[in-house]
């Protein structure tokens, strides 16, 4: 049993709790046009956000702060369980909603839910227990290896199948990071990282979108009125903005030039209206947030702390990275949202309650002993 030798970490919490009300601030201008043209009125995705993102998300930030981190542990075959259920069901009639051309959602009564967020953070879970448990058999590749990337695999089928091309490659980067992190055999990681390589590669063929979003990546000029118009529309955002941008809620790009304005674009309009310099401090927080993540990562008690603090830090500023690398053409845009600031509820509530398991292995510490 592990005992508790100091509170939590009150710097995170402020810094994520910063990270919130920047984010739904952001949001509130981004979506304003276009929830008065769907729905009549200004507020209705900042009010959605905040009832059943926020307001449950810090509910579950609170409640994952105050349970012992092995909780999670103990009750992990049915995460996996029920994670795995969630993602089949999306593409249930009735049960599952599709938008966009993409079946992601299950309906909840009056609201709707995620699987493929739960599924990021269960596999997260996962790793770091078989890590734990397997410390002796890490580099035995069909006893110790094979077995968690057969689990990793088949969570990414699912997610990839709804299809979420951007979710499942988030997935596959956290374990390998994690995987890397845990000292498997460099032979083994090499030869797992070109599989996943030559695997991105064939998804990406099998697509004629993904091809044309690698082409638009290495040439925004190919296509300008056709695939490569949401990139041209938020560079044209991010370049306008200058050092101090339009002023908030002024963004031209907002109405109706930029597409997923709300989603993955959110960070164009963000660059637009508050320009470079505010755009850095919050770039900064999420660099705080890494660097006190990988902190509480190091000072954890035990290996299964570490490997789900390592996880969720990774998790949440490897997003961040994507999401703004991608509006920044450094990378191939993927539809990945930018963690407190793109819309979606369930994305943030599962962010707020990764942040509460965080807390809580804040509150063991190095200087830990075991009762």
């Amino acid at each position: 049993m592990l005992k508790k030798n100091q509170q939590l970490d009150y710097t995170l919490l402020l810094i994520t709790l910063g990270l919130l009300a920047y984010g739904l601030a952001v949001l509130y201008s981004a979506s304003a046009v276009q929830s008065f043209a769907v729905f009549g009125n200004t507020s209705y995705y900042i009010v959605h956000q905040v009832l059943y993102g926020a307001v449950v998300g810090l509910i579950a930030m609170y409640v994952c702060s105050k349970l012992g981190y092995h909780f999670w542990q103990k009750y992990l075959p049915y995460l996996i369980f029920i994670s795995l259920f969630l993602l089949m069901l999306v593409k249930i009639p009735g049960l599952g909603v599709a938008a966009g051309g993409a079946a992601r959602w299950v309906r909840l009564g009056p609201a709707t839910f995620q699987p493929a967020e739960l599924a990021k953070l269960v596999i997260i879970l996962y790793l770091a227990s078989w890590v734990e448990k397997k410390q002796g058999a890490l580099n035995d590749f069909y006893y110790g290896l094979l077995p968690s990337l057969c689990i990793i695999a088949l969570f990414g089928a699912l997610i990839l199948w709804q299809p979420d091309f951007g979710t499942m490659l988030v997935l596959l980067l956290v374990s390998f990071f994690m995987l890397f992190a845990a000292g498997i055999n460099w032979k083994y990681f090499f030869y797992s990282f070109i599989g996943g390589i030559l695997a991105l590669y064939v998804f990406i063929k099998i697509e004629p979108y993904r091809v044309k979003r690698l082409a638009t990546f290495l040439n925004p000029a190919l296509d300008p009125k056709g695939i490569s118009y949401q990139i041209n529309q938020a560079l044209l955002a991010i370049g306008s903005g200058g050092l101090w941008g339009f002023g908030y809620g002024l963004s031209r790009q907002k109405h109706n030039y930029l597409p997923a304005v709300i989603n993955d674009s959110v960070f164009a309009v963000f660059a637009e209206e508050l320009g470079f310099f505010r755009v850095l401090a919050a770039l900064v927080l999420f660099a705080l947030f890494a660097l006190k993540g990988f902190q509480i990562a190091r000072n954890a008690p035990d290996t299964f702390g570490k490997m789900v603090a390592l996880g969720i830090t990774s998790w949440i500023t490897l997003q961040a990275l994507i999401n703004v690398a991608a509006i920044l053409n450094l990378l191939p845009l993927t539809g990945i949202p930018l963690p407190f600031f793109s819309y979606g509820s369930t994305s943030l509530m599962a962010n707020l309650a990764a942040v509460g398991i965080l807390l809580n292995i804040s509150r063991y510490g190095h200087k830990t002993v075991r009762a």
